[in-house]
């Protein structure tokens, strides 16, 4: 059985939609009052960190398979 390799970054982008969807999915409930446009804003801070962890863990790979 062949494994997939770890991606951070995917990761990430998961993370943020799961807890995107869960915040709309409250507010729609009616148990939590989402502030303002947070929800809105937090998929373009999560494809930001999300761009950022591709980079730096790309950086890793490179210079960990540089070494060796």
């Amino acid at each position: 059985m062949k494994r997939h390799p770890f991606e951070p970054a995917r990761l990430v982008s998961g993370i943020t939609a799961i807890a995107v969807g869960a915040g709309y999915g409250l507010d729609a409930v009616g148990v939590w009052h989402a502030p303002g446009p947070w929800l809105f804003l937090a998929i373009p801070t999560g494809l930001f960190l999300s761009g950022v962890t591709a980079a730096v863990w790309a950086t890793t790979r490179r210079h960990i398979a540089h070494d060796s």
